[in-house]
């Protein structure tokens, strides 16, 4: 045996347990100014905290039912038209004060699980970077190929989706862009906003209000999608023959690629942001979305007017969907949990500092002199002699 391997390893401080510590003596002394300096410091950050949620003015409507109930309505909505043939909801609502800009507009879905395993990694990185590789079947199944008998449109004529052959490759059909979350995306068309005149309210000297897309998404997003390279590699054709619009894509918006791809209506996903607010999934199944924003503009009090085309059918995860619109402060949204947790958790030390101190007046407890503590007396606790079973 060498020399190496009958070496012993070194009795160090760690190996023996003996590394010095810090054990705090819990005292009335220490624990009581605690619990008041605690309370002292949440009770005031919790209460900016909710006067700044409670400045963020917010409405919002539910017109999942618009279809189905065009006579049932509640605040803020005041009414509400359906027209069956172009799937058209008008929604008139009521805006109680003024809004400072900025201004967003969000769409609010429940019930929708964004944050299930396989949905969350159903999509394609390199495909949603322009790559001409073929996507990965393991990150985009069950949605990656297309499937038999999927037509598109090839020199005005519908043919099957059919894919390219180049030598020896047979390159797609694959949908673009592939997965579960490119697929299920919001559909639903919600224009700006145009004030509803005869109310004499002061919204009839703002005709309309615009919500801009731009810049709604997270700027680090503008570098996860580029646009395909296919468009630029392949004629018109052969593009319809390798890249198809996902299922729900061509229901959703049949005039617009219900016949598939071309070079006129290919999407481009590095300017579309809300694609990529949407592809950001949710970690709760009850979650909002940016779906636009006004940052120069004040939003007068009134009743106004929103069209919305529904094509986006919550029934079939028996959920619902919202339009929001909020301002914002410099904490963000409407929220007032994190200033009631924090006003919470101050009472509380509060409370609890003022009992332990009654407490203490009326029957303090006499403390023992921490100094004749064990690990105070070093020398004595080493000279000490072992048990036979100490080690």
């Amino acid at each position: 045996m060498s020399d190496s391997k009958s070496k012993k390893p070194a009795n160090t401080a760690f190996k023996q347990q003996r590394l010095r510590a810090w054990q705090p003596i819990l005292t009335p002394k220490t624990v009581l100014p605690t619990f008041f300096l605690i309370g002292a410091i949440f009770i005031p950050i919790g209460i900016g905290l909710y006067v700044a949620s409670d400045k963020v003015q917010e409405l919002s409507f539910d017109y999942t039912d618009c279809p189905t109930k065009p006579t049932g309505f509640s605040s803020p909505i005041t009414g509400w038209q359906y027209d069956a043939a172009s799937k058209n909801c008008t929604i008139f609502f009521t805006v109680p004060s003024t809004f400072t800009p900025p201004v967003f507009m969000y769409y609010r879905l429940t019930n929708f699980y964004q944050n299930h395993r396989r949905y969350v990694k159903s999509f394609d990185a390199n495909q949603l970077k322009g790559d001409l590789t073929a996507p990965a079947s393991k990150n985009c199944d069950p949605l990656l190929t297309v499937s038999a008998g999927t037509n598109v449109n090839v020199g005005g004529q519908s043919v099957p989706a059919s894919g390219v052959t180049v030598g020896n490759s047979q390159i797609g059909p694959w949908y673009y862009p592939c997965g579960l979350i490119a697929n299920s995306m919001f559909s639903d068309e919600i224009s700006d906003l145009s004030c509803a005149d005869g109310t004499g309210a002061s919204c009839s000297n703002q005709p309309a209000y615009a919500f801009s897309e731009t810049g709604i998404a997270w700027p680090t997003d503008k570098d996860r999608y580029k646009q395909s390279q296919y468009l630029t590699q392949y004629s018109s054709d052969d593009l319809a023959k390798i890249l198809v619009p996902p299922p729900l894509w061509q229901t959703a918006w049949p005039d617009k690629w219900g016949g598939g791809y071309n070079s006129t209506n290919f999407p481009d996903l590095h300017n579309w942001e809300r694609f990529q607010v949407w592809m950001r999934t949710a970690a709760l199944p009850t979650f909002r979305k940016l779906w636009g924003r006004n940052l120069n503009e004040k939003l007068a009090p009134g009743t106004w007017k929103i069209v919305i085309h529904d094509s986006f059918d919550v029934g079939r995860f028996e959920g619902t969907k919202s339009v929001v619109i909020s301002t914002a402060s410099l904490l963000g949204g409407k929220n007032s949990f994190l200033g009631s947790a924090y006003i919470t958790v101050g009472v509380i030390c509060w409370v609890l500092g003022l009992a332990f101190l009654l407490r203490h007046m009326i029957k303090p407890r006499k403390l023992g002199d921490h100094t004749y503590l064990s690990w105070n007396q070093p020398q004595a606790a080493a000279n000490q002699p072992r048990d036979a079973g100490h080690y």
